[in-house]
């Protein structure tokens, strides 16, 4: 078979199938599985990269294939998962529609300049990278779930909807955005997962039918 299906990149595969599970769950209107399946994502997301450095004699097929692959899984899962689960939580206007694709777009953007220049780099030194180099696109599977926990608290559903029209201009405009970001250390990283995760369980196992009653607050 074509393809490396060794360790380093088990994450990744792991990361696409929950991407494609959050599709199907958010096209049937089971929001709050398609919002754990975007965490799970991310979090798969944060550690596929670290499994991979520890496999020092990778070949540069290997190392190009990571690249890509990478960046492939990132596209479906924070780049169109997003725009589907927002579609359904209700930006389905006109303008809504426009500032999705224009998000799906930075992102697409900013993964493919990202392949390019991880390229050049890892020619020119070994290791990861100390710096993003704008925002990176696993963002979404932070920032969504949290607005999502914390949308019991707008005064009403209108409001919500408006925060996360907001919300996802500013971070797919900060995708493309030229500006360097500090990349977390491993205790930052744990202290993300711990947060999302706390806030996934919330969604999963607490509040089953709050999404019905914040639509009826609008």
């Amino acid at each position: 078979m074509i393809g490396f299906y060794d360790y380093t990149v088990i994450l990744t595969y792991i990361s696409f199938i929950s991407g494609v599970a959050g599709l199907f769950s958010a096209s049937t209107m089971h929001l709050r599985w398609a919002i754990f399946f975007l965490a799970f994502s991310g979090l798969c997301d944060m550690f596929d990269g670290k499994i991979a450095r520890t496999k020092k004699n990778r070949t540069e097929d290997e190392k190009a294939f990571g690249i890509q692959i990478d960046s492939l899984c990132d596209i479906v899962c924070f780049g169109v998962l997003p725009v589907m689960i927002c579609y359904k939580m209700g930006m389905d206007h006109i303008y809504s529609m426009l500032i999705l694709a224009l998000y799906g777009l930075a992102g697409l953007i900013r993964l493919g300049y990202f392949n390019v220049m991880e390229a050049k780099r890892q020619v020119q030194e070994e290791g990861a990278r100390k710096y993003y180099q704008g925002l990176p696109i696993t963002s979404m599977a932070i920032a969504l779930p949290i607005l999502f926990v914390a949308s019991p608290l707008f005064p009403s559903h209108f409001a919500f909807i408006v925060v996360l029209h907001i919300a996802v201009a500013l971070v797919g405009f900060l995708f493309i955005f030229d500006f360097k970001l500090r990349k977390p250390s491993v205790k930052q990283v744990f202290l993300i997962v711990a947060l999302v995760t706390a806030a996934v369980a919330v969604i999963v196992f607490a509040w089953r039918g709050w999404w019905s009653l914040m639509q009826n607050r609008s």
